[in-house]
Parts: structure tokens; C-alpha cells; sequence
């Protein structure tokens, strides 16, 4: 026990208190990094919503936003670009707190939602939705959320061994993932070639296309699955105790774990069944966030803020780079994140 430390065992809790000045500094890093980074995914934002075959200047856009440009300008930033942007910011908030949570879990920075193989089971979903009963968009992401949850569900019960240990959850999960992938080939290779190409451009990931009727469900569920993510992120360093002392504190482990699976599952499925499996958002934000916090744990707030910065900044880069012609965010977010995945794994290996 460091000095300045005690353990409050009130209402069978167990609540660190640390010498005040340190606890308050590091809340107040926090607080400071969280409002940057919403600062900094609100000015990629307003580029992004000026940019394009009609340019408009970030302060007409904001006029815009309030409603005191033109109506032509009113049109383009409103009711054009912004469900694509809100789109962005949201998802990638979705991406990244549930890469905080995984991660948290598992204790392993490689325990991302795409490495353990929920994507692709969200994918396997919505893909048997798109080539077998030609559903709507409210049908995929209903096939995309059952996938996912299924999935879950089989890498949970492979992985209990007297509880779930991170580690044997990775690998699992990461076997779980190749077989399920090869099952996506095959589906897509078995079908005729239009539904073939539907489902492979929407299996790269891509925010081309979404209007208001996307927008609304993922702002009806994100926030409702970011408060239980909240709520439920404060027994995981009970949990890192030890099943027998989170038992001891009042804390039912396994019970907490699905609940926390459940909900980071829930936040993959809700990106998926919007905009199809986005990969190395969740695996990348909370670790960006945590360093630029210099916490020893993975917070969800500042892991969901980092999240839809690098979201909204990927699918700029989507629009612009090759423009006229507009690439999938997810060919951008693998381009970028496959370098970090590459350094991730060296970092581990030297460790």
C-alpha cells in the first residue's frame, strides 16, 4: 500500500482513496484530454462538412449549422453531409469504448472486438440477412446485432474455465474469427454476383450513402449503451483483484463480465449494423487515449472521445484523397491501423 492510500470497505465495496492532490490531478488530465479531443473531432467536422465538390468556409458552415446561412448552403451541410459526419463521430465513439472495455477485460492491448472476432460474427450476421432474404437496413442491423451476440455468446462458453481469463478470451476469440471469416468467403464466393458485390462493398466498411433514417437509431441506442458502459467500467479494477476478492468486496464477477461483454458487444454491433465492420478503431483509441491521459487503465470516456476523432478524420481522408473517387473509411482505417497493429505487436513482443 502506497503512502496516501487507504481502502474504504463500505457497502461492500472496495473504493481506492489516494492522496487528494495526485486523485485530483489525474481527474482533471483526464477531464482536460477529453475536451480536446471532442475540440479537435468538432473542427475535423466542420472541415469536413465544408469540404467537397462545393466548398464552403468553416464559418459559413457554422452559420449553417444554426440556421442563418442560405438555403442552398443550409441544404449542402445539413441535410447532405452532416448524417455522414454524426455518423463518424458517433460510430467511432461506439468503436472505441468498446475497444476500452475488451481491453479492460482481457488486460491485453491486442483485445479489441476485431482481434477477438466480434466484427466478423456482426458481419456474418448482416451478410446472411443481405444474401438470403434481401432485408432492408433495419434487417441487416438486426442480423448484424444477433451475429454479434452469437458470437459472443460461443467465444464466452469456449473461453469459461473456472471464469474467463483475458488471454485464453484472445485466443478463442481469434480462432472463432478465422472460421468465421472463412464462412464469409464462402457465402459471398456460393451467391450470384450482384448480391456478391453488395455484400463485399458493404463488408469494407463505408459511411457513403447514410441518411437521417441511419442517424436516428444510433443516437437512440449510443447513449444508452455508453451509460451502462460507464456504469459498469468502474468494478473492472475490482475485478483485477481477483475473482475470490471482487466475491469478498461484493462484486459478483462473472456476472459483471458478461454484462460487460454484452455491452461492448452491443456497441460493435450497433457500428456494424450502420456502417458495416470498420476495423483498428476500437484496437488503436483506447491506447492512443490512455497515453495521452498516462493512466495506468483504459478509460471509456477518453477511449470513445478518441474514437470518433480518429472516425471522423479517416473518412475525411476517404472523401478527399483520391477525389473525385471516394474510397470505403474501413480501406482507410486498415491502412492506418495496420502499421500500428505491426508496431503494437513488436512493442508486445520486446516486452
Amino acid at each position: 500500500m502506497t503512502r496516501g492510500t487507504a481502502i474504504d470497505f463500505g457497502r461492500g465495496v472496495a473504493v481506492v482513496r489516494i492522496n487528494g492532490r495526485f486523485s485530483v490531478r489525474i481527474g482533471l488530465r483526464v477531464l482536460t484530454v477529453v475536451l480536446v479531443l471532442l475540440g479537435l473531432t468538432a473542427a475535423v467536422a466542420v472541415l469536413a462538412l465544408g469540404t467537397g465538390e462545393y466548398t464552403i468556409a468553416p464559418g459559413e458552415v457554422l452559420r449553417a449549422i444554426f440556421g442563418t446561412a442560405s438555403r442552398k448552403v443550409e441544404l449542402v451541410v445539413n441535410e447532405w453531409r452532416m448524417p455522414r459526419v454524426l455518423l463518424a463521430i458517433m460510430l467511432g465513439a461506439a468503436l472505441g469504448a468498446s475497444g476500452a472495455i475488451f481491453q479492460s477485460l482481457t488486460r491485453n492491448p491486442l483485445g479489441s472486438p476485431d482481434i477477438i472476432g466480434f466484427n466478423t460474427g456482426s458481419y456474418t450476421g448482416a451478410l446472411v440477412v443481405i444474401l438470403f432474404t434481401n432485408g432492408g437496413y433495419y434487417q441487416t442491423a438486426l442480423g448484424a446485432l444477433v451475429g454479434g451476440i452469437a458470437t459472443a455468446a460461443v467465444v464466452y462458453v469456449l473461453a469459461f474455465r473456472h471464469g474467463v481469463q483475458g488471454f485464453r478470451l484472445i485466443i478463442v476469440g481469434i480462432a472463432i474469427s478465422a472460421m468465421l471469416h472463412s464462412m464469409n468467403v464462402w457465402l459471398i464466393i456460393k451467391v450470384d454476383l450482384a448480391a456478391a458485390m453488395t455484400a463485399a462493398v458493404w463488408g469494407s466498411g463505408s459511411l457513403s450513402g447514410l441518411h437521417v433514417a441511419q442517424v436516428v437509431p444510433v443516437a437512440v441506442a449510443l447513449p444508452v449503451l455508453l451509460t451502462c458502459a460507464v456504469l459498469l467500467a468502474y468494478r473492472i479494477p475490482v475485478l483485477d483483484l481477483g475473482d475470490d476478492a471482487a466475491r469478498a468486496l461484493g462484486i459478483r464477477a462473472e456476472p459483471t463480465r458478461l454484462g460487460l461483454v454484452m455491452v461492448g458487444v452491443g456497441l460493435t454491433a450497433l457500428a456494424t449494423a450502420a456502417a458495416g465492420p470498420i476495423a483498428f478503431v476500437s484496437l488503436a483509441a483506447p491506447q492512443l487515449a490512455r497515453r495521452l491521459t498516462k493512466t495506468s487503465s483504459v478509460a471509456v470516456l477518453p477511449a470513445a472521445a478518441m474514437g470518433a476523432l480518429l472516425l471522423v478524420t479517416a473518412d475525411l481522408l476517404a472523401q478527399r484523397v483520391f477525389s473525385p473517387t471516394q474510397l470505403p473509411v474501413g480501406v482507410v482505417t486498415v491502412s492506418i491501423g495496420g502499421g500500428y497493429f505491426v508496431w503494437l505487436l513488436a512493442r508486445e513482443v520486446r516486452r
